[in-house]
């Protein structure tokens, strides 16, 4: 009988073990699920390829995940497990579903191979073989909740900034407004000349205001305003096209480093591509996205519907998404920057 129970308490660690594997892959904290190995423990993966030995190589690996997976989701469901005094062996079966930042995506069937080892901290996995039985590559109808609105967390935000900054981009990570408004002096020179393109991150910051009626710029748009929009509408493209400084914002950058924005004039395209001598972008965390098909849907189904909503108010008309300008990389590194807030503003 006490035998029994001793097999049955090692079948439950054992159990709370795998489940413990599961949750902190889920919960991509990789630090704990290194830990539930033994320091010699193995991670090996044939189908990815990855074959990790020791906890560092494993956390280390895990360190790299979302670099390279947008989102997964894994189910596992009990298996077997044969006790052996201070070793065991067992099975787990399981179903994942996810997608690659690469765009590969599917779903499969598997089973974990393991090796366990009783130890002064509890049973731990000294070897999980990970082996595919059945996987199904069609693209999934579904998609992870994605918020448009709530400030990206740290973490992505120091992952799209990398990744803008390993693509020419110079990229900044501020507080809040007020930082993006003192920068801004300090990236400008006084007498500059500056073109802002039409913005609700720089209308509600006050950045706007400061580089359009301070004086210590030369406006651009204050300039243009006073023209005639028929008769000197070459002269205005000109002016607009090629600035000293072109200041505004994005509709979404990611977090493999693109940004994306969209326009219904592209009165501010020619500058942000390469006209102006410089180009800086005030970008909210809420428009942090993990990839550019979110970033599309993010202006598609986000930011056109409010930004639809205020052309209608100021204009008259509605919006439209006629130009839409990817940028995946700086030819010229240095010459774009983005400045990045912890909070959000803007559409």
């Amino acid at each position: 009988m006490e035998s029994n129970l001793h097999d049955i308490a090692d079948r439950v660690e054992i159990e709370a073990l795998r489940g413990e594997f599961t949750d902190a892959a889920m919960m991509r904290d990789y630090d704990r699920l290194a830990s539930l190995f033994t320091p010699d423990g193995a991670l090996r993966m044939p189908n990815i390829p990855a074959d990790l030995d020791g906890q560092d190589q494993i956390r280390a690996w895990g360190a790299r995940v979302p670099e390279f997976v947008d989102f997964l989701v894994q189910t596992t469901h009990p298996g077997t497990i044969q006790l052996n005094g201070d070793t065991a062996s067992g099975r787990t079966y399981l179903q994942e579903i996810g997608r690659a930042r690469d765009g590969r995506q599917g779903m499969n069937f598997a089973i974990y191979h393991d090796h366990y080892r009783r130890t002064d901290e509890g049973w731990k996995f000294t070897e999980r073989i990970y082996e595919v039985r059945y996987e199904d590559d069609s693209p999934l109808t579904g998609a992870p909740p994605t918020s448009f609105t709530e400030a990206a967390s740290e973490e992505r935000l120091e992952r799209a900034a990398a990744a803008l900054k390993s693509h020419g981009f110079n990229v900044e990570i501020l507080d809040d407004v007020a930082a993006a408004r003192d920068r801004i002096k300090d990236l400008i020179p006084e007498g500059a000349g500056v073109f802002t393109s039409s913005s609700e991150t720089l209308r509600q910051s006050g950045i706007d205001d400061d580089l359009n009626d301070s004086g210590r710029y030369q406006s651009l748009k204050s300039r243009t305003l006073g023209m005639d929009r028929v008769a000197d509408a070459g002269e205005i493209w000109r002016l607009i096209a090629s600035p000293d400084y072109v200041v505004g914002s994005v509709a979404a950058v990611t977090e493999t480093g693109s940004i994306v924005v969209a326009s219904a004039s592209g009165s501010q395209i020619p500058a942000y591509v390469n006209g102006a001598t410089r180009a800086i972008w005030i970008v909210g965390a809420q428009k942090v996205v993990p990839n550019l098909s979110t970033a599309i849907r993010r202006v598609e189904e986000h930011a056109y519907p409010l930004e639809n909503v205020r052309a209608q108010k100021a204009y008259g008309g509605p919006s439209a998404i006629n130009r839409l300008l990817v940028l995946n990389g700086e030819h010229v590194p240095g010459v774009r920057t983005v400045l990045l807030l912890r909070e959000a503003i803007g559409f």
